[in-house]
């Protein structure tokens, strides 16, 4: 309805006026509700789209991946990839239209309401406030009395004044009306007509859209009828073989057998018997828990649930025995009992009970008549001949994991956020860097190479204590004073969470790759900094914490049993140690152990000295030193040596001498072996060659130093950082020559781990075993031992194992664990006094 209000009436405020007014009033206020609630409607509507549109994106992915997994059927695949872009051209379509639909009504008219009807109420806010001094100046002229002329000329004065301002406001108050009824009828019909408009558009653009598609519909149509047919086949194939195994199942409840299990040795899946039975806990209250039991591999385990990792039982079952048990309440009870744990079972019925008992003693003899195949595993947690690695013969963690690794190495300063954007809780690592990363900024990492950059993920990947520790001694702060060391004075902007990727991935490959913030240190600097690190020698060995281990003194060569008639070993008091972490019983289970493998022998039969060797050093480390020698058990395989043993420091002495040329493989030299990290990093940052060799001293390397340093987490860093492991210095040795004369059993452990070459011989043709045999080091021969024996095994299993044994993997993190936690465990050697008699 259109409702004007005339000008002249106005100036006569008659009450026809007044009544206009308060229904020009009542309008706009109701309009103002509608419009309001029209821009909400249409906001909503935009939100509920946009939603829709990123459901339907979603749905029209799972099409194509779909189409993706169905390339076989080219029907199919083809089929569904068209339907998908269809649906995409649709999306798009949508799009547009939400476009447009908040431009036409929820722009349009939220600026008339903003503007046009903002202007209406401050002209009506004027008029309401003229209309009340009017009307009491009005009342004040009515009351003024005849006697007092001051008083009337002023009500008079304030009436002409106020009644002159009056007709200016109400004037402007009606044209506002005036104008706004005429300005509302254009923009609502233009918004709404531009919003129909886009709905025509799309709707043209949907029809154009499947009239093309619409030949392709009609002939899988026409497919569909046969694929109908077959289907209706397939359901009658499946409901008679459905009738037929519900006939076998009623046959078997005749007999009164739940389940029918045999025992099948040569199973495909290599199941031999599988099946549901009730095991005891172990814990007090000795509850009985259903679960699902199954013998595979020589292995009896079981699991609560089908994705559950299968849990075992017995992890060897030569090692065990079955037995029935009588002796309590529950019926059908049998026991299987292994060295370490015994698990009591109960089975539903006698039949089944006898069933298992003759299964697990058929697995039993298996695997005694087959323990010389090289596919079969012991595994140490309940073998008796590694038991003392592991307190109280429970299972330890072997490497951290999740947010272990993850508070560790976030509460290092600098760690909390990115190294390289600034985003607050970071997930990943780069770990020959030592920093945090986000997840974009390790993407990027990534894409650099792992000569550049070694990323993992501090949540999802299993991290070994070297690798943690050498996390935790560098760190974000440490490593931005390096690589942005000249940054601000470049003026390079450093990214910031949620910049573009390829700004981020340009700063990456500036700080990194091109390595443009280094700051480059003069020669002096240089000369400053090899100097300062060459006199950490000093500090070093005054203190009793970071020496080395010293190498015993030569063991004189003795015939068997001629301590028989001198001392013993416990009257030698504190002299008498024990020379290995294992015991005599625990080691010649472990031996036997890799000596059973008899195709393996017979493979390498061409060398009986294999043989002899592997006895060898079961007989040479069961024994104590007052038993036997370590010298008499070697000669039996190796050639003869020496009868004067080397002295007590075999390696030479860590010297500095002023070089002809400072560089940074010389920081790097020193630095590992003082062991700063920070330094070593920052060598690398100024293009220090990793295998960097210094000639005036007999060719060692920086990894070499970091042996004579004594710090195993110097060498990991080397080696993420990918040094050579096997590089040999001028007298023929490697790093594992120097960590075995020095006897550091940590650092022999982790360059074994690296595919250190233990056959390797120096000048004197002496390779690391005989070395450690010498020095009389029992966990070291060990360790040598056992790495031999396994590279023997993998190489005769070939590709079928190519990591090796997992006994041997398990002893190496047992004393990877040791050497970064407990250290004081592998230096023994270090207590013993070569001045002692």
């Amino acid at each position: 309805m259109k409702i004007t209000v005339d000008f002249e009436e106005c100036l006569k405020d008659s009450p026809r006026f007044r009544a206009t007014i308060e229904e020009v009033e009542g309008d706009v206020c109701e309009l103002e509700s509608k419009l309001d609630k029209l821009v909400k409607l249409c906001i909503g509507m935009i939100d509920a789209g946009k939603a829709y549109n990123a459901a339907n994106k979603q749905f029209v992915n799972g099409i194509r991946e779909l189409a993706q997994q169905s390339a076989k059927d080219e029907v199919i695949e083809s089929s569904l990839t068209k339907f998908a872009e269809s649906l995409q051209e649709m999306i798009n379509y949508h799009t547009i239209l939400f476009d447009q639909a908040q431009r036409s009504i929820k722009t349009q008219l939220q600026t008339f309401v903003k503007d046009d009807l903002r202007k209406f109420k401050e002209a009506k806010k004027q008029f309401d406030k003229v209309s009340e001094e009017k009307e009491n100046a009005l009342i004040k002229n009515a009351q003024a009395p005849r006697n007092k002329q001051h008083e009337v000329e002023e009500a008079t004065n304030i009436l002409t004044a106020t009644r002159k301002c009056f007709r200016h406001i109400v004037l402007d108050y009606v044209l506002q009306i005036n104008v706004l009824q005429s300005k509302r009828r254009s923009e609502i019909l233009k918004s709404m007509l531009s919003f129909m408009y886009a709905h025509l558009t799309f709707f043209h653009q949907g029809y154009d859209l499947f009239s093309e598609l619409q030949p392709l519909m009609k002939q899988l149509g026409g497919q569909l009828d046969q694929l109908v047919v077959d289907a209706a086949k397939e359901k009658r194939d499946m409901e008679q073989k459905h009738s037929t195994i519900q006939q076998k199942a009623a046959l078997q409840d005749f007999s009164n057998d739940d389940t029918k299990l045999e025992y099948n040795v040569d199973a495909d899946n290599g199941i031999a018997m599988e099946g549901y039975l009730f095991k005891r806990a172990s814990n007090a209250f000795k509850t009985w828990n259903r679960r699902w039991f199954s013998i595979q591999n020589n292995q009896l385990v079981y699991q609560k649930k089908f994705k559950d990792n299968p849990t075992v039982v017995v992890e060897d079952l030569r090692l065990c025995t079955v037995k029935h048990c009588e002796d309590i309440e529950r019926r059908f009870c049998f026991e299987v009992v292994s060295p370490t744990k015994s698990c009591m079972m109960q089975a539903d019925s006698e039949k089944l009970r006898q069933a298992w008992i003759k299964a697990v003693q058929n697995s039993i003899a298996t695997a005694f008549r087959d323990k010389g195949d090289s596919g079969e595993k012991l595994d140490r947690k309940s073998s008796t001949s590694t038991g003392s690695l592991d307190s109280g013969g429970e299972p330890k963690e072997r490497s951290l994991k999740g947010e272990s690794a993850l508070q560790k190495v976030l509460a290092i300063p600098g760690n909390a956020c990115c190294c390289d954007c600034g985003q607050p809780d970071p997930r990943w690592a780069s770990i020959n860097l030592g920093i945090t990363l986000c997840i974009q900024c390790s993407g990027i990492h990534r894409s650099l190479g792992v000569h550049f950059s070694k990323v993992r993920s501090l949540t999802l990947d299993s991290w070994e204590p070297e690798l943690l520790k050498l996390m935790c001694e560098l760190g974000n702060r440490v490593i931005n004073q390096i690589y942005e060391a000249r940054r601000e004075e470049l003026g390079a902007r450093k990214p910031q969470p949620g910049d573009p990727r390829h700004e981020v991935e340009a700063y990456i490959k500036a700080k990194y790759v091109d390595r443009r913030f280094v700051r480059r240190p003069s020669d002096e600097e240089l000369r400053n900094k090899v100097v300062s690190l060459s006199k950490e020698e000093k500090r070093l060995s005054s203190s009793s914490d970071h020496l080395p281990p010293k190498a015993p003194p030569p063991t004189p060569k003795l015939r068997p049993g001629s301590h028989a008639s001198g001392q013993s070993a416990a009257a030698c008091g504190k002299e008498a140690r024990r020379d290995s972490l294992f015991c005599p019983d625990e080691l010649d289970s472990l031996f036997s152990y890799f000596d059973t493998s008899s195709k393996l022998r017979s493979m390498k039969s061409a060398d009986s000295g294999i043989q002899n060797s592997a006895d060898g050093s079961r007989e040479m480390l069961a024994t104590t030193p007052s038993s036997n020698s370590l010298a008499d058990a070697e000669a039996a395989e190796a050639p003869p040596v020496p009868a004067t043993l080397p002295t007590a420091s075999p390696c030479k002495e860590v010297v500095f001498f002023e070089p002809k040329e400072y560089s940074p493989g010389l920081q790097l030299y020193w630095a590992s072996f003082s062991r700063s990290l920070p330094d070593m990093a920052e060598a690398l940052a100024h293009g220090a060659e990793v295998n960097w060799v210094n000639t005036e001293e007999d060719k060692r390397t920086p990894l070499i130093m970091a042996v004579h340093g004594g710090s195993l987490v110097t060498c990991e860093f080397l080696l993420q950082n990918a040094v050579n492991v096997n590089q040999l210095d001028a007298q023929g040795r490697g790093p594992l020559h120097h960590a075995t004369m020095l006897g550091h059993t940590g650092q022999v452990c982790l360059f074994l781990k690296r595919g250190a070459n233990q056959n390797a011989a120096d000048i004197d043709e002496k390779t690391p075993l005989s070395i450690a045999v010498e020095a009389a080091n029992a966990d070291i021969v060990t360790l040598l031992r056992l790495a031999k024996m396994n590279e023997e095994m993998r190489e005769a299993e070939g590709p079928y194992n190519p990591s090796g044994d997992e006994t041997y993997q398990d002893i190496f993190q047992d004393f990877t664990h040791m050497a970064s936690n407990d250290p004081d465990k592998l230096n023994r050697y270090q207590q013993y006094d070569p001045q002692r008699p």
